[in-house]
């Protein structure tokens, strides 16, 4: 099935309570997801462990996710955020990590796994981000 963004679905979007903020994410989630998978792909293949190029990855992401984040998508200052922004993602490098063990259980290879998961772990981010980080769940974007 294909899926084109058209003018419809940009004005729905654009109607949804939240819909801007969520596309806004979804930009700016691009741009992270792929720091974060090149920096992990780029240690792989310079032969560092998977599991501690994950890590790295994600503590790497930490610093340039929460300055995208927090200007380009939530339009906050930040303070007050940090602690509660690495909490989240302490929580979804657990949940990774778990995610790419049982793959590789299954025999993925761990750079196509990664690269599966790298989108659910971003809405699961965002979930968690609104909710928990920048509490803006009920403000219009």
């Amino acid at each position: 099935m294909r899926v084109r963004f058209s003018a419809t679905m940009a004005r729905r979007l654009a109607r949804w309570p939240g819909g801007v903020l969520f596309a806004r994410f979804v930009g700016v989630g691009l741009l992270n997801t792929a720091f974060g998978y090149g920096v992990f792909a780029a240690l792989v293949l310079a032969g560092g462990w998977p599991g501690a190029a994950l890590v790295v990855a994600t503590v790497a992401g930490v610093a340039f996710n929460f300055q995208t984040t927090r200007r380009l998508v939530f339009r906050t200052d930040g303070r007050g955020r940090v602690v509660r922004f690495v909490l989240v993602y302490v929580a979804i490098l657990a949940i990774n990590w778990a995610a790419l063990r049982i793959t590789r259980g299954f025999g993925v290879p761990d750079i196509e796994a990664q690269a599966a998961l790298a989108l659910p772990m971003a809405a699961m981010s965002f979930v968690f981000q609104r909710a928990f980080v920048f509490n803006i769940a009920a403000e219009p974007a």
